[in-house]
């Protein structure tokens, strides 16, 4: 069965660090380009960042620009999350998504575009 799984969320004071984890089991990432997205209760799907296929090229959003980072390791059939500096207002559940779309797309968060959704693991940032 093919899936996608996240990992690493938790609970983190303001000002810390999380990297988040997108495992995929059942299939290979090597064609997708990936995207992390996130929620709070009561608001939209939004895209974080996304990675194209081969990692070359990178978008995010423009709340997390210099405090986020993706990045991918194909041999693994991860993709990551480097979160810093995180604030209250970072606290969402954080899903990936794999889909053969540009970046400019794919972070739209457009949910019915994307091949491949994971659960969902939850960041709460809080004192």
């Amino acid at each position: 069965q093919s899936q996608l799984v996240e990992s690493g969320g938790g609970l983190v004071q303001p000002g810390g660090s999380l990297r988040l984890s997108c495992a995929a089991s059942g299939f290979t990432l090597h064609y997708y380009a990936i995207g992390w997205f996130r929620q709070a209760p009561g608001k939209e799907r939004e895209g974080v960042s996304c990675i194209t296929s081969s990692g070359g090229s990178t978008v995010y959003a423009d709340s997390v620009k210099g405090r986020f980072t993706i990045s991918r390791d194909n041999a693994k059939n991860t993709v990551y999350l480097q979160m810093d500096s995180l604030k209250p207002e970072d606290t969402a559940v954080y899903y990936c998504a794999a889909a053969r779309l540009s970046l400019e797309t794919m972070i739209r968060a457009e949910y019915n575009r994307m091949d491949y959704w994971g659960k969902g693991t939850l960041v709460t940032v809080s004192s």
